[in-house]
């Protein structure tokens, strides 16, 4: 029993003896606490000592940055609106009958006055040919009461008839007068009944979808419709605005016409260009919008009635402003900030924006044209820190080399770099004369030999303590 608790003791001091060195080689101390240089600073603890330690050992903070310049910057409003055709036709039957032709194919471009459909003309051709037979029937009877009224007249000029005579065959000839107006009058209708049995084209445009087949019975009292033709070259666009864009709006219209641009949803892609042509004479209580219109021509047919666009209207053009990249404007409690880069330096000045945009922001104070602001690694950066300027990283191009044929280079021809060391030593080994080694010698070959050793414990010890160097910084 006293062996054994000897043994265990043993054990016990040597366990406890190898975990020390073990601590030792890892650079802690005692339980609980952290590598060295890692811990308080100077004159100070918590997060910011230690933070200073970090920035201390990594040297200056790696920034992009770009000089502030002058241009000329577009005052854009920006909206979605709504394509809308600048006319819009649904074609009805104004008679009643049956359809018996459609004349145009779905889709199809038609002029103003193409025809587009026919109705049975049967029952208004007999009317407007009874309209014309009553008409000529009541000329010839104007033509006999004219003759009577002349030999009346020369009788009571005689004495031979009475003037009373006269008079009343004067009215009957004023009657029949009137009688051939309205004979013309149901003509001219009856005539309008038998040209609505043919339907053609009101405007210029576009076919859609057609709505009854021919065949069929349509009257003038249907709503449906026949076909819709919309006008597309040119095309209308709708749009709104706040409110508070109105009074820039209606000073730009003054200076004369407005640009207006359709995008795409990537808003990078223009579609057409066009013109404002109305605003709104009201502003819309609800929303606190007001309706814009502007035309556009549509030459390629880009824009379609009913379809979502992004709308750019340009109201502006702001003179020789100073410019920066949106991406160098922070914001903080106090406001608007850059960083400036003074001397090697991250110098922060508050700013003043009078317009950003995706790209640029619109300085008006607070730093001049040709001073560097930095657009990139805000996270380690703080007043007074110092910087490094990176350039910004080339595309990758393919090697002349590899281009133009020639040969290629070690990396991609000789493998790994492993492999390589292996081959030189290889054919070191193998060309060197067989002649006793120089004094000293026979460490560094040893050294080298485990070095050559693919999975040694040796060669894994000293990696681990190589890393270990590494991130350890070093002791004061």
């Amino acid at each position: 029993m006293k062996r054994l608790f000897t043994a265990v003791l043993i054990l016990a001091v040597i366990a406890a003896g190898a975990a020390y060195v073990w601590r030792k080689d890892l650079g802690l101390t005692g339980p609980g606490q952290q590598v060295a240089g890692q811990g308080r600073g100077t004159g100070g603890s918590g997060g910011g000592g230690r933070r200073g330690a970090m920035r201390a050992g990594e040297g200056p903070v790696s920034v992009l940055a770009e000089p502030a310049r002058v241009a000329d910057v577009p005052v854009i409003l920006e909206a979605v609106g709504t394509a809308q055709a600048l006319n819009t036709v649904t074609v009805r039957s104004q008679v009643d009958g049956r359809l018996l032709e459609l004349a145009f194919r779905e889709g199809q471009d038609v002029k103003k006055g193409d025809l587009l459909a026919r109705i049975d003309p049967t029952i208004y051709q007999a009317q407007y040919d009874q309209a014309v037979a009553k008409k000529a029937q009541d000329e010839a009877n104007l033509a006999n009461a004219r003759l009577d009224l002349e030999r009346y007249v020369n009788l009571a000029k005689t004495n031979y008839g009475s003037k009373q005579q006269a008079d009343t065959q004067r009215a009957a000839v004023a009657q029949l007068e009137a009688q051939v107006k309205s004979d013309q009058g149901a003509i001219d209708n009856a005539k309008a009944y038998l040209d609505y049995t043919t339907i053609t084209a009101p405007i210029d445009g576009r076919i859609g979808i057609r709505l009854i087949d021919h065949g069929n019975l349509v009257r003038a009292a249907d709503t449906t419709g026949i076909v819709t033709i919309t006008q597309i070259q040119p095309i209308a666009l709708v749009f709104a605005l706040p409110q508070q864009n109105l009074r820039a709006v209606n000073t730009a219209i003054q200076r004369g016409p407005l640009v207006v641009e359709a995008l795409e949803s990537d808003n990078q892609t223009v579609l057409d260009t066009g013109k404002l042509e109305v605003v709104d004479n009201q502003v819309d209580q609800t929303t606190g919008t007001v309706k814009l219109k502007a035309s556009f021509p549509n030459g390629s047919l880009q824009l379609w009635p009913g379809s979502f666009v992004n709308v750019r209207l340009t109201v502006d053009v702001m003179q020789g402003m100073t410019v920066v990249p949106t991406a160098s404007v922070q914001r903080g409690p106090n406001g608007a900030f850059v960083y400036a880069v003074e001397d090697d330096k991250a110098v922060l000045k508050s700013v003043t924006v009078s317009r950003q945009t995706e790209t640029v922001a619109v300085v008006t104070a607070g730093i001049s044209p040709g001073e560097r602001v930095i657009t990139t690694g805000f996270a380690r950066l703080t007043d007074g820190d110092r910087v490094r300027v990176a350039e910004a990283a080339p595309t990758p191009e393919t090697p002349p080399a590899a281009a133009a044929g020639g040969p290629r280079p070690e990396s991609a021809t000789n493998g790994p770099p492993r492999e390589r060391r292996r081959r030189s030593e290889g054919q070191t080994s193998s060309t060197a004369p067989a002649t006793s080694p120089p004094a000293g010698a026979g460490e560094a070959q040893a050294v080298a030999s485990d070095g050559a050793q693919p999975r040694g414990d040796g060669q894994r010890r000293g990696r681990q303590q190589e890393g270990r160097h590494d991130t350890r910084p070093a002791s004061p």
